[in-house]
């Protein structure tokens, strides 16, 4: 098969039901460039010949499914950066938490409206995109000012994606992938962080740098500090204890824990799920 070359965007949609193929590509088809797959695996056989601007991709599949399929994608160098979007029937907090977190830019739950779906799509196709989608989001979380504000810093997006989504109900979220520019960045939100969240290793500026950063800023002696980390060793848990920070979470978190020990630094010990 030889590669499709147009100037529409392109969408490979993977679903394992075909009705739901045949629909999708029915409501994405005036728009987009639709390559419909029954399986993972018919995918990633397109994909050798179709370069898609985004994957819709669903996670209740047999085989393979959703989420060992974007580990697999993200693993190969040819395809790491190409978007996926999850359209799953799985609503779960732990779902939509897990899909992010492995790097998904999107997840929309069945069933969903054409237009809702568009709306979605275009909205990352969108060239500025990639820089504007967090700030957009967490300058939203303003108007509600009597939620704590919680500042989450981590090198990786899928991350800050997936904490933002397990806190926003609880709490105004602000999250920052370049830790280097984290005074300019405070200055701009013009908030102050009744917590911080920061990964323990960042290229630029370290977690361990970036606590002793923002224990040099006015006003943030006391305030709390909890690490994120994907390797809870020895070492790396007394390095947090040894300067100071208040708790560390490990990662993948879970949400309802993240939650409970964030409340028991800002609400000392409430109860709060």
């Amino acid at each position: 098969m030889s590669t499709i070359h147009t100037t529409r965007r392109k969408v490979i949609l993977v679903d394992d039901v075909r009705f739901n193929l045949m629909r999708g590509r029915q409501r994405l088809s005036e728009y987009y460039e639709v390559f419909p797959a029954t399986s993972a695996d018919v995918m990633f056989k397109l994909l050798e010949n179709v370069r898609p601007d985004v994957i819709l991709l669903d996670i209740n599949m047999p085989d393979v499914n959703g989420f060992n399929a974007i580990q697999k994608l993200k693993a190969d160098a040819r395809f790491a950066d190409i978007s996926v979007i999850f359209l799953t029937s799985r609503s779960d907090e732990d779902s939509v938490v897990a899909g992010l977190t492995l790097g998904a830019v999107d997840y929309i739950v069945k069933p969903f409206s054409a237009t809702h779906l568009h709306d979605r799509i275009e909205s990352l196709l969108n060239p500025s995109y990639q820089e504007s989608m967090l700030d957009e989001k967490q300058l939203q979380n303003r108007e509600n000012a009597k939620k704590p504000c919680i500042l989450a810093i981590d090198d990786v997006l899928s991350i800050l994606r997936s904490i933002r989504y397990a806190l926003r109900s609880r709490f105004n979220v602000y999250t920052l992938a370049k830790p280097e520019q984290l005074e300019e960045y405070l200055r701009k939100i013009k908030v102050t962080p009744e917590l911080f969240l920061l990964d323990f290793n960042m290229p630029v500026v370290s977690g361990y740098d970036l606590f002793l950063k923002i224990r040099a800023l006015p006003g943030h002696r006391q305030t709390p500090i909890i690490f994120l980390t994907a390797e809870a060793t020895i070492d790396n848990v007394t390095a947090a204890i040894n300067l100071g920070a208040n708790d560390f979470v490990v990662k993948p978190f879970n949400p309802a824990e993240l939650r409970e020990k964030i409340a028991k630094h800002i609400y000392k010990g409430e109860f709060f799920s």
